[in-house]
């Protein structure tokens, strides 16, 4: 290729004695951002009908609007009435406005909560809400910044292939100093990196539709055919990530990405972890996590891993290692990317599939003993220096949220939990015994092993099945919203959907629960730093105990899996139960059903 970069050959052979795993990270509490739907901060910049383009379903929309944030989700609006299709249609085309002034002014609420650090999906440059399919890479999409249009002629000013032309957009110095006010906040920020495909409008695929053979980057993607320019019709094919032409995926050899496309990459990575190139990486990002991670060659992470801690070796690598077999519910063994020259972390979904079978599930309910395997499953495959920064999930914007994976037991975590034609897929307002449920379990995320990860809005109570109902737009205290009453077939002729109405608003019980729990966590260094485990277990009961400890802090957790009222006796406390005071929980001798308390052991 034309511009190469001399020293990546250089960077990719470094090795690094240093720390492996990132001090701060360690059992930091993690909240997920999902931009486009967190918070509308700048009205001005709200994306328009042409911001549509190169976008599912492509079609060219001739009557479209913003979606009012606080109106009732599955309600269609005048446009989507007028276009008369599903709403699996009509919500890929929505917009809500959400930007990083949004978040900007978010970050005081973030902090009070008790935040450590960040995860934003992608920021960048894309036509899709979801920005999984990326323009470019250089740039935070224009519709989060101040002033769109004139991104889009800074965009025309450049050789994207060319970093010496990159400039800085509106966009993108609105999300530097994004940066900066979470740095002064003291926290942290990590973006989502989209390395195994791109969306349809990326530059270089877009040349090759142009040039087809002749262009400088045809090997870039995996082509299936080139457009025949004496034919009407178009030809030009290529491979999707999971055969979806949206995402179209990049041409690795045995050591990933082709060096043409690493070269790209390695720009990339040094334009946001040190951006104004001075070699203080205090203005950049603070690491990455990494979309689809399994999908690209172990190869090419340890370069990746090479390049980050370069630029900061106290930077964090998060990798999306998930299914192993989506079909058989069995997740990676992630132990091969959790390595000092791979990843600092992974999302850890296993431990939200332990929590939702011993908790959630009714008549596949597992036992206390089978549930206590499945946890420790989790701490024998990895050492546990690196346990304790594994990002602990129980929701994610690609699964039902936890409020409505309650109110549907007996299903796997990112299974069945979609509304299309699963018409009997329970989408209300959890009642008091489901919000129950889910207190419990994110009690548990916060005792155990690992660094808790919270999704957008699940402290603010929010439900919602699997994508894209998990992406509704943020409930915030200080609006009122529109109560949910519209189903999701009900614009359908082959269903009647039926469901109560629900009010939306923010639940001050659960934001609580999460504040109370970031705080024991942060006042405890047990439950960041301490040994795990297992002091008690009744199967008949469905009676857990764990304890962790560091030093001289001892925290105790009681678990009730069951149903029913359950006394506390000495014989579920190491010692006695005189020898702990509880932290957290009902404050008598009786743990209620699907329950759980906190204690500290009592200094002597």
């Amino acid at each position: 290729m034309k511009y190469l970069i001399p020293s990546l050959i250089f960077i990719t052979t470094l090795s690094f004695a240093n720390g492996f795993q990132p001090e701060w990270a360690k059992g930091a509490v993690w909240y997920q951002i999902f931009p486009e739907r967190f918070n509308n901060g700048d009205p001005s910049n709200d994306p328009d009908i042409s911001s549509l383009e190169g976008t599912w379903p492509y079609e060219e929309q001739t009557s479209w609007d913003i979606t009012p944030w606080t109106s009732d989700w599955y309600e269609f609006q005048p446009w989507e009435k007028e276009n008369g299709l599903d709403y699996r249609y009509q919500f890929q085309l929505r917009r809500y406005g959400g930007d990083l002034q949004g978040i900007i002014d978010k970050l005081d609420y973030l902090k009070d909560l008790g935040i450590d650090a960040i995860y934003l999906n992608p920021v960048f440059e894309s036509p899709s809400s979801h920005k999984y399919g990326a323009k470019y890479f250089h740039h935070v999409d224009n519709n989060f910044g101040p002033n769109p249009s004139e991104d889009v002629n800074i965009w025309k000013s450049e050789n994207p292939e060319d970093p010496s032309t990159w400039q800085w957009t509106f966009a993108d110095k609105l999300f530097l100093q994004l940066i900066q006010e979470v740095h002064s906040r003291n926290m942290r920020i990590i973006i989502d990196g989209v390395f195994n495909h791109v969306g349809i409008p990326f530059w270089a695929l877009q040349d090759v539709k142009k040039n087809g053979e002749k262009s400088a980057y045809s090997d870039w993607f995996n082509i299936i055919s080139y457009d025949n320019p004496d034919t009407p019709e178009n030809e030009f094919d290529y491979e999707g990530w999971y055969g979806i032409k949206d995402l179209a995926e990049f041409k690795e050899n045995n050591d990933g990405p082709l060096p043409e496309i690493k070269n790209h990459f390695f720009s990339i990575v040094n334009r946001w972890m040190d951006p104004n190139n001075d070699g203080d990486p205090s203005d950049g990002i603070d690491g990455w996590r990494l979309d689809v991670a399994e999908l690209v060659n172990i190869n090419f992470w340890k370069e990746f891993n090479g390049w980050v801690k370069e630029i900061n070796p106290d930077a964090y690598i998060n990798g999306e290692v998930w299914w192993e077999d989506h079909h058989n519910n069995k997740m990676f063994n992630a132990a091969p990317w959790i390595q000092s020259d791979v990843f600092n972390s992974v999302m850890n979904y296993r431990f939200g599939d332990a929590a939702f079978k011993f908790f959630i599930d009714e008549r596949k309910q597992v036992s206390a003993k089978k549930f206590d395997r499945l946890l420790h499953s989790v701490i024998k495959d990895y050492e546990y220096e690196n346990v304790l920064h594994l990002q602990n999930m129980v929701d994610s914007h690609d699964t039902e949220r936890l409020a409505t994976a309650i109110m549907n037991p007996d299903r796997w975590i990112d299974h069945d939990g979609g509304t299309w034609k699963n018409w009997d897929f329970r989408i209300q307002m959890p009642g008091k015994d489901e919000r129950q449920i889910q207190k419990t379990i994110i009690t548990l995320q916060f005792i155990y092993p690992g660094a808790p990860l919270i999704y957008y809005g699940d402290e603010a109570g929010m439900w919602g099945a699997d994508d894209p109902d998990c992406r509704k737009p943020m409930v915030w205290p200080e609006n009122t919203y529109d109560s949910e009453i519209a189903h999701p077939c009900d614009n359908l002729k082959d269903c009647d959907g039926k469901r109560p109405l629900n009010e939306v608003s923010f639940n001050d019980d659960i934001y609580n629960h999460y504040r109370d729990l970031i705080h024991i966590r942060k006042n405890n260094s047990a439950l960041t730093h301490g040994t795990f485990k297992t002091t008690y277990i009744n199967n008949r009961k469905k009676i857990i105990s764990f304890e962790r400890a560091y030093g001289n802090n001892r925290i105790l957790s009681v678990f009730n899996g069951s149903k029913s009222e359950v006394e506390l006796t000495d014989k579920m406390f190491p010692g006695k139960m005189e020898d702990w005071k509880l932290i957290k929980g009902n404050e008598t001798k009786i743990l209620k059903g699907k329950d759980a308390n906190i204690f500290i052991a009592r200094k002597h």
